[in-house]
């Protein structure tokens, strides 16, 4: 499934570019070399990337140039990493942010903060 535009009345046709496949949360996707992560999540139609830590609302693409924070992803075991930002590379292994298993909140009641 894809939603990129090829072709464009105004921009023309989308240049022919290499191909390169990587994995999103353990499903094999493609892509176009030096597209960003968010890009090519996107043409798949994908736009959870991840949850809110504490509340586990999704999260996706907000601001799409780096500064919000909310496409962080894991890319090849790092944690943290902007999805808005990241060129896309061959066999790279991407995956999407969870809950985590104890909130702030909780540690707050339980520790008086």
């Amino acid at each position: 499934m894809t939603e990129r535009i090829m072709s464009h009345p105004i921009l023309g046709d989308l240049p022919h570019k290499e191909k390169v496949s990587f994995t999103f949360d353990d499903q094999l996707y493609e892509a176009y070399k030096g597209e960003s992560l968010a890009a090519a999540l996107l043409a798949q139609g994908i736009r959870t990337l991840r949850v809110h830590e504490e509340t586990g609302h999704p999260r996706g693409i907000y601001c799409n140039i780096g500064h919000c924070f909310e496409c962080r992803v894991n890319i090849n075991g790092l944690d943290g990493e902007r999805a808005c930002i990241t060129p896309v590379t061959e066999g790279m292994v991407v995956k999407s942010g969870k809950a985590l298993p104890t909130t702030v909140r909780d540690w707050r009641k339980h520790h008086g903060k």
